[in-house]
């Protein structure tokens, strides 16, 4: 018997033909269609899939959450294996029986913790709330718990974080005090919705780490739900892969990766970018497959691949051409030259206002870029990446130091002369959806950086040279006229680039441009932006804090820590031979999702049943 009451090979969730619609205007959106799987006690099932496959939607009928009345689960069972009441049917439960299983027995951490947590209590507040509405303890042993849960899941200072509010904290911490509060009534089912996306690669490892710990001391059950089957192979026994609300695949990690037999999974596991081979074009989903006349999905007919191994020989960049390619760099003068630039911001001032401290972002960083050069940036959040990078456009004033672009100096240059230069020099931001603006559509959000600088003689021209770049970036003529909402991340990410290039900039910046995006829409974006870099012959500078999409993106990497440079380098190099104990630990942070790592990862698991 477990500590949780089971024996570990009994089946806690079974789901059966689970149906769950939403309903708009004109149609019926089949959310999750026919699902049916099991999870046992102690295992943890990895649900991997783009967005809108149906992966939240099937959480959220678990923990019947479903927001009605436009959502309904419409058929199917959820049987629950409750460790008081036995089996329960959790659609047939009226809600206030469900409320004592929710967050009790069955827990969920939501994908964003900043919107899941409360901006006006604090966070140790809405922890002891959850261990108050389902416990039967004081308001002292409740926060006394709530400092032990904090200690647990190894927050730092658990006192002061007791007392902080959310935007006091970053975001791994927030993640951690949303898993101290899923924890706080030792759950049997735990369900994580994408609680590591966005999280550097150092903070996402300590999180599956944490929940690999707390399942293992706990013999709980965990539903792990990601699009990043690199992030799965790190922590589930089984997957099941979903596709338009369907399951199209599932099995246990091993055979997926090591045999997988449906090519919407085949597509997913080869578009990942790869740490240890150099990559011309990643694959990507459409690769492999495609719908026949019925509409459903079939290996592609005229595929070039025939295996995941086939798709990444055909894209292989020997050593010979890597080799030719940063030869054929040394030879150039550079395009860009930064010179020890310091960006510090002020963070406390004495009695009479002078300024006594301050973070220094960006501390006398020096570096150079050449013509047609991808340099990487890389480093986690609050290391100075993005300071760096709006510093260098003049976004952000330099506090000192220099920054030549073509040979002149522009750490100065103010009025028209740094409008002039802001044609040439170009950023694509982070969140492509707040850096459009909702009131205009996408064709006028293309034209009008080109009406600003003069470019082209009418409205005429900039339209028909918007058109073109929709096009450019697999957009249609017909979505000109569309705003921001109506389309998808990706799609929001492409519309950025093309307004990027609409002055045919000399120098563009993106800033974790993909950090966000599912991977198979993920290898779509380098991909295109690789293919543009050669048409539109621009430099850039690719800011992630990724560095397997930094290593495919770059020719050389910048690896940045607490506002000073580790160390720099050609790509290969610093992978294969980091001379930094920062750069090492950010590589070995970094899932793997090859056979060895999974089957070592199996093995430990069983040895510690």
């Amino acid at each position: 018997m477990s500590a949780n009451g089971g024996k570990k090979d009994e089946f806690l969730l079974d789901v059966r033909n689970l149906k769950t619609y939403f309903k708009s205007e004109d149609n019926i959106v089949k959310a999750v269609d026919d699902v049916s799987f099991q999870l046992k006690r102690g295992e943890t099932l990895g649900i991997v899939g783009e967005s809108g496959s149906g992966k939240s939607v099937t959480a959220l009928s678990i923990m019947q959450l479903v927001p009605k009345p436009i959502g309904q689960i419409v058929g199917g069972s959820i049987l629950f294996n409750s460790p008081d009441k036995g089996i329960l049917d959790l659609t047939k439960i009226s809600e206030r029986e469900m409320q004592q299983e929710r967050g009790n027995d069955i827990s969920m951490i939501f994908q964003e913790p900043m919107t899941s947590l409360n901006p006006v209590y604090s966070c140790g507040d809405q922890v002891m709330e959850a261990i108050l509405l389902h416990q039967k303890l004081s308001k002292a042993e409740a926060r006394k718990k709530t400092i032990e849960l904090f200690e647990k899941v190894k927050l730092p200072r658990p006192n002061d974080i007791f007392y902080a509010y959310p935007h006091q904290i970053s975001g791994g911490q927030k993640q951690r005090v949303m898993i101290a509060m899923a924890m706080s009534c030792n759950p049997s089912v735990l369900i994580a919705d994408e609680p590591t996306t966005a999280l550097d690669v150092t903070v996402q490892a300590r999180i599956l780490e944490l929940m690999s710990q707390l399942r293992d001391e706990n013999n709980m059950s965990i539903i792990f739900i990601t699009h990043d089957l690199g992030v799965i192979a790190e922590i589930a026994d089984r997957v099941m892969v979903m596709y338009h609300g369907k399951v199209v695949e599932s099995g246990t990690t091993y055979d997926i990766f090591n045999n997988p037999q449906h090519p919407y999974t085949k597509g997913l596991l080869a578009c990942r970018p790869r740490l240890n081979m150099k990559l011309r074009v990643l694959p990507v989903v459409s690769d492999f497959m495609e719908r026949d006349e019925s509409g459903n999905i079939v290996e592609k007919k005229d595929h070039k691949f025939s295996s995941v191994g086939h798709a990444l020989l055909y894209n292989f960049v020997s050593e010979d051409e890597i080799k030719e390619r940063q030869d054929d760099l040394k030879k150039k003068e550079p395009h860009l030259k930064v010179k020890d630039l310091q960006t510090y911001f002020p963070i406390s001032k004495g009695l009479f206002g002078k300024v006594t401290d301050y973070v220094k972002a960006v501390d006398n960083v020096s570096f150079d870029v050449y013509p047609g050069e991808t340099l990487g940036l890389v480093g986690e959040s609050g290391c100075g990446k993005t300071t760096l990078g709006r510093t260098i456009l003049r976004l952000i004033e330099p506090t000192g130091g220099d920054i030549y672009f073509e040979g002149k100096s522009i750490k100065d240059v103010q009025g028209e002369e740094l409008r002039k230069l802001r044609k040439d020099m170009q950023i694509i931001f982070q969140d492509p959806y707040s850096s459009l603006n909702p009131r205009m559509t996408v064709g006028q959000a293309i034209i009008e950086p080109m009406r600003i600088n003069g470019v082209l003689e009418s409205d005429f021209q900039r339209r028909r040279r918007a058109v073109e770049l929709l096009e450019t970036v697999s957009l249609s003529a017909k979505q000109f006229e569309r705003y921001p909402h109506e389309f998808s991340g990706g799609q929001r990410q492409r519309i950025c680039i093309a307004r990027a290039l609409a002055l045919n900039p000399k120098f563009i910046i993106c800033d974790e441009s993909v950090s966000a995006l599912d991977v198979s829409v993920q290898a779509q974006v380098l991909n295109l932006l690789n293919k543009l870099k050669e048409d539109f012959n621009f430099t850039s500078i690719f800011i992630s804090h990724d560095l397997s999409v930094v290593k495919f993106m770059s020719d050389r990497i910048l690896v940045m820590n607490k506002g000073k440079i580790e160390e720099i380098g050609y790509a290969e190099e610093i992978y294969n031979n980091p001379q930094s104990e920062y750069t090492k630990k950010l590589i070995n942070s970094i899932p793997k999702g090859d056979l060895a790592a999974i089957r070592n990862a199996m093995l430990k698991r069983s040895q510690g049943r």
